[in-house]
């Protein structure tokens, strides 16, 4: 039986074979006689199709679904990517259960057959969403830097050239959500590109930093700064809409997203007595990302010889840290403004965005013990992981979407934000708390849980309709590892940094096949001795973590000093 429909201009046509069955229009209906202590079965195969006919690899009866291409596909990423092993089993069920699902959720372009990028999630988000994949290829360095290639590569193609109200695209912005195929018209635009989003573009210029210091395709990454200076060109042009040197967002049509964060939902961005804040909307985040972007292209100019260039971005991002600090800082609160609204007022909600800003580097050191003592807080911290909002905030919903739940990408963020800092213990009590709840998923992450105490709640509650597997979800405990190791490779200047802070009970750490450069390492911890095998020769191992990236701009020329944590800038 082969059902047809079209939706929003869209053909599409599913085909279901039941043999023996009979059909109806509403039914699909089997007459059978089951003997008592007997069983019964039948297979259905749905195919669903679009356009012109159905998939080129429908699945079938005859043939299994190991011998298809995208198993395949599967079965050779996942010989040749690195497995990590941790003593405590747990922990090495959830690894290997996070490597499974980022396996499964590359997707490929049919123009580029051998490039990958990650769907954000299914079942709602099988598609490429900007912030998603830029993200989530930051996350997953430590076992597929080619993912973090891929993205970047995909996006510079898809990077806006001109200004269309209707998709919100603008020059140099790089899209939000792109759909292909039967999901097509479910992208916002109503096409199959929709550039809505203030965080993706400081975001691919911050990936294309942290890809050029692992040392990977360097031809590729020389060939993509064209695209990462349109990007910048973006945000002081077209993302500062009035000139004050924040990012804001205004979405440009009706069809567009309200908010254009990481926290899009009509009522994510709000104040601390639960009114909703009214664009044009300026982030916390976003300005963190935008100086990330800034001190990442200034290291990539120095990398490529251009001490003139560093410099202007090095000039650009202390100016935007010093008024980020001056403008969103609440000294009476002792936290960061969620975001500035339209008539420029503090949105003063308490949120978990300002770990965010951790992890980017726009903290003044002196606000950062202050900021980690209220994401660690009873209000923000539930047991199980650090809430989007603090559970005394007026628009407080343990089981909303953004206002209350706990998303795992959210806190391996706030992990690395911590450890940046210095704060180890906070970070490890973050890290252990996703795994401990990773376990109640069955070893999967899903995209969010509900907020509530874990004092009051023995597990964490699932949140109804919480994609799994979702791809910064997956990427989560892989980027955990990475923080707890204090990995920071910068092949540029030879140097690498790994200094593992593991709590206790994980046990001994191996990982095997790392890609760092044109080589892949082995790292082992165990009982306080670490090792690593396979460097490149001339690379120096520091046995400390990396200081800040403004830090080697500042003191070009001379080594950078020791500090406590990985950071994005």
């Amino acid at each position: 039986m082969t059902i047809e429909s079209t939706g929003k201009g869209a053909p599409r046509r599913v085909t279901v074979r039941a043999p023996d069955a009979s059909f109806s229009q509403d039914e699909l209906r089997y007459m059978v006689v089951i003997p008592p202590r007997s069983s019964w079965s039948r297979r259905i195969v749905v195919t669903p199709g679009f356009d012109a006919g159905e998939s080129a690899d429908p699945f079938s009866r005859e043939v299994s679904a190991a011998s298809t291409a995208a198993a395949k596909r599967y079965q050779e990423w996942s010989e040749f990517t690195p497995v990590l092993h941790v003593e405590d089993e747990g922990t090495e069920r959830i690894l290997g259960r996070s490597r499974d699902d980022l396996g499964s959720l590359r997707i490929f372009d049919p123009k580029h057959p051998g490039r990958a990028v990650l769907a954000a999630g299914t079942p709602w988000f099988m598609a490429l969403f900007g912030r998603d994949a830029l993200l989530t290829s930051y996350m997953t360095m430590l076992v597929d830097p080619s993912l973090a290639l891929g993205t970047l590569r995909t996006l510079a193609e898809l990077q806006g050239t001109t200004v269309n109200p209707l998709t919100e695209e603008e020059p140099g912005r790089i899209p939000h959500e792109v759909r292909h195929g039967a999901t097509m018209r479910l992208a916002l635009s109503g096409g199959n590109a929709y550039y809505g989003t203030a965080d993706a573009t400081p975001l691919f210029v911050t990936l294309l930093g942290e890809v050029s210091r692992w040392g990977l395709g360097t031809d590729i990454l020389r060939s993509l700064l064209p695209n990462a200076d349109r990007a910048l060109d973006w945000i002081t042009q077209f993302g500062d809409r009035d000139g004050d040197g924040f990012v804001e967002y205004a979405r440009a049509t009706d069809r567009g997203l309200i908010n254009q964060g990481w926290k899009d939902s009509w009522d994510g961005i709000n104040f601390a007595d639960g009114g909703l804040a009214e664009a044009p909307i300026a982030l916390c985040e976003v300005q963190g990302y935008v100086y990330s972007a800034f001190i990442s292209r200034a290291v990539l100019a120095l990398d490529t010889g251009d001490p003139e260039l560093a410099e202007h971005w090095r000039k650009r991002a202390a100016t935007l840290k010093k008024r980020f600090n001056e403008l969103f800082w609440l000294p009476d609160r002792g936290y960061y403004a969620v975001a500035l609204d339209r008539h420029k007022r503090p949105v003063d909600a308490c949120t978990s965005n300002m770990g965010h800003c951790l992890w980017s580097g726009i903290v003044d050191d002196e606000k950062a013990p202050l900021v980690a003592e209220r994401l660690m807080s009873q209000e923000m911290f539930s047991g199980w992981g650090i809430r989007t909002l603090a559970s005394d905030m007026g628009a407080f919903n343990p089981v909303s979407y953004h206002n209350g739940s706990v998303w795992p990408h959210d806190n391996a963020l706030i992990a690395a934000g911590l450890m940046r800092h210095g704060f180890v213990k906070e970070a490890q009590r973050v890290a252990s708390a996703m795994l401990e709840a990773a376990d109640y998923f069955d070893g999967r992450l899903p995209e969010l849980f509900c907020g509530f105490d874990r004092r009051a709640y023995a597990q964490p509650v699932p949140y109804p309709t919480a994609c799994s597997p979702q791809a910064w979800a997956a990427g989560t405990p892989v980027l955990l590892m990475r923080i707890l190791l204090r990995l920071d490779p910068y092949l540029t200047t030879n140097d690498v940094w790994l200094a593992p802070v593991f709590p206790k009970d994980f046990g001994d750490f191996e990982a095997h096949n790392v890609p760092i450069g044109t080589s892949h390492v082995s790292i082992r911890v165990s009982r306080g001795e670490v090792t690593i095998e396979g460097l490149p020769p001339g690379i120096r191992l520091h046995r400390e973590a990396r200081s800040p990236l403004a830090d080697i701009i500042n003191h070009a020329g001379s080594g950078p000093r020791a500090d406590t944590g990985i950071a994005s800038e």
